[in-house]
């Protein structure tokens, strides 16, 4: 086994090639040189911050392998000793609550540039019928002035920075994030306090506004995808807040006003309810507490009456069907209910969710893919693409797949469709399930590559979990998992449930619900 560094100026990349050979005197000098870069990788020469989440794991399998090469494990003590040290070597996230119940969370990940945002918990399921869309024309509203500066002046700030300013809305949480040069965390963190307490939510604004979300929300009809996740839900979670879309209907976009946006601001904008998360380079964590307590400090803490409770939202096996036969492919989304982000099974069904995978036209080498349903939908053309999704809440979720399918192959990518899924049920393998948690793993560390998605990482997970899942915690959650649990878990979710489906097309031969509800089982003798 060698390491052979190569060193880009340009990029600071570094690349690692790794050979393993069966020679002792060999593998005792590499383990040697394991210790220098890789113990403490700051003292080398070699040090790269980006690539800290990556030592690790490729501490894990020298690890393993040096077990597996040499003698008697002679050297696994030592190799589990640098594993462990390389999993302290992963930069932390420090997190400290103000007086106000806002909560700091920060990360020096060793970048020149830095992101730093809000996440509040509070989406469209907080809305109710009448109100429903003020969330998201809020986050509109947030960008049109404040009573320190007025909307070209925050323009032009953020423009003269070379920063980037942005916002949006989910289901659950709004956030409100900028992007800069790490040295402008200041004046970032400033501009983000400004615009969350003291926008002027004005009149003609607010009435300039309705045309731009209106306009948004015909762009939005023509995304098919988006259409049919939105009669998903509206189906799956019927007359509750998680069935309404984040934008609203016609009719609410029309009438919204300034109270309305204010009220929403004073019920939802608490300082429990807020994460001051950054991420990036040279981030003093202490810096970051002093700004949020000068910032966010008069953010009430409390409610003068009861909190918000979160809404129940209960999930209802049912279809919503838009038939239009002059649309040249259907688009179908089928999903059963699953858990909320803390639950335990949550692990298992996104393994499972990467057992399933995706496919599309465009991947060449489709028949060689490890998803089963991806080699049957190249060999027999079934769709032109399908993706496997695991939408998580706070209570809940739904676990399923969305399909773009033409006319005729409908009924037969249903069909086997079901069929993975009643496989993950009865008779996955150890092997399926090795190669989809290293799958999801690598998924997961490529996902982190950057200030912006970090950021993001901790903000939702401080929302969610109420703390930053270490990254070595995560994998042993992963690699816990075996065939068993797979089945276990699916069975539990997946097997003789009753879906909740939304098909937009050509669907005429799309089954019937009765018929789909019967493929969600097989007969056991």
């Amino acid at each position: 086994m060698y390491i052979h560094p190569l060193r880009s100026f340009s990029s600071r990349c570094y690349s690692f090639s790794f050979h393993f050979c069966y020679y002792n005197d060999f593998c005792r000098s590499t383990l040697n040189l394991f210790l220098l870069f890789f113990i403490n990788p700051k003292s080398s020469g070699f040090y790269s911050p980006n690539k800290e989440r990556m030592f690790r794991i490729v501490a894990n399998n020298m690890a393993a392998s040096l077990q597996r090469l040499t003698f008697g494990g002679r050297y696994l003590l030592l190799a589990t000793q640098a594993a462990q040290q390389v999993a302290l070597n992963v930069p932390e996230t420090k997190v400290t609550t103000l007086e106000n119940g806002l909560r700091v969370a920060s990360e020096d990940a060793g970048l020149t540039t830095c992101t730093v945002g809000l996440w509040i918990d509070a989406g469209s399921r907080y809305e109710n019928e009448r109100n429903n869309g003020t969330a998201h024309f809020l986050e509109h509203m947030a960008f049109k002035g404040t009573r320190k500066r007025s909307q070209l002046d925050l323009e032009l700030e953020i423009e003269n920075m070379g920063a980037h300013l942005n916002a949006y809305t989910s289901r659950e949480q709004t956030v409100y994030y900028a992007k800069a040069f790490s040295k402008d965390l200041p004046r970032a963190v400033e501009i983000l306090a400004d615009i969350i307490q003291n926008s002027t939510l004005g009149e003609a604004e607010i009435e300039r506004e309705r045309g731009v979300i209106l306009r948004e929300m015909q762009e939005v009809e023509t995304n098919l995808q988006e259409v049919v996740f939105d009669y998903l839900h509206a189906t799956a979670y019927q007359s509750t807040a998680l069935g309404r879309t984040i934008l609203g209907p016609t009719e609410n976009i029309k009438t919204i006003n300034r109270g309305d946006l204010v009220e929403y601001i004073t019920t939802h904008y608490k300082g429990p309810r807020i994460v001051l998360a950054a991420a990036g380079g040279q981030i003093s964590h202490n810096e970051l507490i002093d700004l949020a307590k000068y910032h966010f400090g008069k953010l009430p803490g409390r409610y003068k009456g009861e909190a918000p409770a979160l809404p129940q939202c209960h999930f209802t096996g049912s279809e919503i069907r838009v038939r239009d036969d002059k649309m040249p492919l259907a688009h179908i989304a089928i999903a059963v209910e699953a858990v909320g982000w803390s639950h335990p099974d949550t692990i298992p069904l996104m393994v499972a969710n990467t057992l399933i995978g995706n496919w599309d036209r465009s991947f060449g080498g489709g028949v060689n893919l490890s998803s089963k349903l991806a080699q049957m939908a190249c060999q027999g053309n079934l769709c032109h693409s399908f993706q496997s999704f695991n939408t998580c809440y706070t209570d809940t979720g739904l676990w399923g797949l969305y399909m773009v399918c033409e006319p005729g192959t409908i009924n037969d990518m249903m069909h086997f469709t079901q069929m993975e899924w009643m496989s993950l049920c009865t008779s996955v393998t150890e092997t399926e399930v090795a190669r989809a948690k290293n799958l999801l793993k690598t998924n997961m560390l490529l996902h982190l590559d950057g200030s912006t998605p970090i950021c993001e990482d901790i903000g939702r997970q401080m929302l969610c979990y109420s703390r930053r899942i270490p990254l070595h915690e995560l994998e042993a959650r992963i690699d816990a998992i075996d065939a068993n649990t797979i089945k276990d878990v699916c069975t539990k979710y997946i097997f003789s449930k009753a879906p909740a489906i939304a098909a937009v097309g050509p669907i005429e031969q799309l089954p019937d619900y009765n018929q789909i509800q019967s493929g969600m089982f097989w007969m056991r003798t």
